[in-house]
Parts: C-alpha cells; sequence; structure tokens
C-alpha cells in the first residue's frame, strides 16, 4: 500500500448509492478506476471511433442500440504490464461495466452512474510489476479483492447483472487459477450504457491525485461478451480510443472478431489486429463450463445414490 494513502473523494454521483449503504473500504492499489468516460472532442477524431483521456475498448448506449442494460458479461486475458518510460509508477485497469460512458454512438450524453469489476495492471517507479482484481460502485472507492491472486496471460471471466430491483450481482471468476469472487450490493443505476474497457485509472495517494499512466501491455483480448443474457453484438461505431494529452492514439481496440462479441484492446499502437473468435480463451472456458456441469451432475447423481441407500436400509 502507497504510504499515506488516502480516499479519493468524487462529487459527480454523490448520493446515487441508496440511503444507509456504507462505502466500501479503499483498495490497496495506489490507482482507483475513476468511472467517468472522458471524451476528448476534437477535429480529427477518427470515424467511427470516439476518442477518450481514460478509456478504449467499446462502449454500448441505451440510445444507439434502443435499450437498457440488466447485465454485461465477458471474458478477457489479463494483459501483462511493463515500463513504459523509465523511472515512472504506471498503470491500467481492464474491466467490464454498467454506466459511465456514452449513451450514443456519437458520445452527445454521459451516465454518472457506474458499477464494475475488473483486473489491474501496475507497475511501479523501479519497472516491478503487480497485478490485482477489484471491484466498485462509483462514487465509492473500488475495493481490491484480497482473496484472489492474479497473472499475466490468466484467463479471466466477469460478469454484473441485476439480481432484483437496483440490487446486483458482481462475480469475478479466474478460470486459470480456479478462484473466484461474488458479492451481490444494493446500487441505484441509470442502466443506460455497457462497457468492456482498458483504462488508466486515477492515481491516489499524498502527493494528489491525477490519471495514471499508461504501461506498456500486451493485448488484452476481450471474448464471449454479452449484455442482457444475449451476444453483445459490437460495432466499430461503439469503439473508443484512448489518446495523450497532445491528442496521439496510445491506445486502441480491434475491430469486433467474426462473431462480434469480441475484440484485442492494444496499448502504445494506432492499430489492432482482430483476434481469431474460435480462440484458445474461448475454447478453455467452454471445457471449463463443461467440466463444471459434469462434475456438478456426478456429485448430484452421488448424493441421490446415497439418499436411496439409505432408504433401503
Amino acid at each position: 500500500m502507497m504510504s499515506g494513502r488516502r480516499v479519493l473523494k468524487r462529487g459527480l454521483v454523490a448520493g446515487m448509492l441508496l440511503a444507509g449503504v456504507i462505502a466500501p473500504a479503499a483498495s490497496a492499489s495506489p490507482f482507483d478506476p475513476t468511472g467517468a468516460l472522458r471524451i476528448v472532442r476534437h477535429a480529427h477524431a477518427q470515424l467511427n471511433a470516439n476518442q477518450s483521456t481514460n478509456w478504449f475498448g467499446y462502449n454500448a448506449g441505451a440510445l444507439e442500440r434502443g435499450t437498457l442494460f440488466d447485465s454485461v458479461g465477458s471474458d478477457w486475458t489479463v494483459p501483462a504490464a511493463s515500463q513504459h518510460a523509465r523511472g515512472q509508477a504506471e498503470s491500467s485497469a481492464t474491466w467490464i461495466g454498467i454506466g459511465g460512458g456514452c449513451l450514443d454512438a456519437g458520445c452527445g450524453l454521459n451516465d454518472a452512474t457506474l458499477i464494475q469489476t475488473g483486473t489491474e495492471q501496475d507497475v511501479d517507479g523501479s519497472g516491478h510489476a503487480t497485478y490485482s482484481a477489484w471491484w466498485e460502485l462509483v462514487p465509492a472507492p473500488a475495493v481490491t479483492i484480497d482473496k484472489m491472486s492474479v497473472s499475466p496471460g490468466d484467463h479471466i471471466h466477469a460478469s454484473v447483472a441485476q439480481a432484483g430491483p437496483e440490487v446486483w450481482t458482481i462475480t469475478l471468476n479466474d478460470i486459470t487459477r480456479n478462484e473466484s469472487f461474488s458479492t451481490t450490493v444494493p446500487y441505484t443505476s441509470t442502466h443506460s450504457t455497457a462497457e468492456w474497457i482498458e483504462e488508466t485509472p486515477l492515481t491516489v495517494g499524498t502527493g494528489g491525485t491525477g490519471q495514471a499512466s499508461l504501461p506498456t501491455l500486451s493485448s488484452a483480448h476481450f471474448d464471449n461478451a454479452g449484455v442482457n443474457g444475449l451476444p453483445a453484438r459490437l460495432t466499430s461505431a461503439e469503439e473508443l480510443q484512448l489518446v495523450d494529452a497532445s491528442n496521439h492514439v496510445i491506445g486502441t481496440p480491434s475491430a469486433p472478431d467474426t462473431e462480434a462479441d469480441g475484440f484485442a484492446a492494444c496499448a502504445w499502437v494506432t492499430s489492432c489486429a482482430v483476434p481469431p473468435s474460435d480462440s484458445a480463451t474461448a475454447h478453455k472456458f467452454r471445457h471449463h463450463r463443461r467440466h463444471h456441469s459434469r462434475r456438478k451432475h456426478r456429485h448430484r447423481r452421488h448424493h441421490s445414490k446415497r439418499r436411496h441407500h439409505s432408504a433401503r436400509r
């Protein structure tokens, strides 16, 4: 933990959480996903790609899609992080969420609420990389999932889904390590956007707050993306690029894969290759689900036999 770390006070949506909800403890990381999408408005933005100073990936909006969002999910590969600028602390967060983004492809309106979960890839000033998992209800600070260990290359599956009126279940599974986390929390959401994002989060420390610098990252491959229980149907109009202070593109997503439910997020490049839709990641996840289903079936059958045997005795 950074010495003297302080909790970030956000004023964007104070009072949006349900009355009586206690804000979760601050993340142990010196970085905190910020929630709000910051769109850049300038004459040189590329066609069919909005540009941001803190996000890159895909954003689906209610006005564009003609529907509200009650659930979002995806798999991704945790990217490997290394120092991009010598002596500089850098960070990125890979996540899914509902809220916080653009309601339409032109990004004319933004959503101030955001419920999200993901992984974080941090590099300190000496170049040492650390990885973690977290969840967040904006405007409260992110909560680190201490019981989960994360490494580059791990296959993650995550979902955020409404379990009841303004009650949400947040789930994060590390398929590679067979580790999982789930929590159910109250939260008042507008349900107006859904996202699959690589982010440069906010730095939080005794020196003040500011935007984290982007580390060098291996490609983060998102796959099996979905909303409202259906495939995501991502389109190029929903892309977001990351730009620096000089409006140079430093992070960009690929076009959607052939199934329109996945893409690659590439750092420090202006173009990104489309990943194969039938990827090893998707195959491993399907294998995990089949294996888990078979284990549950065997477990039920075993207990059924035991009950039947006991009854006969």
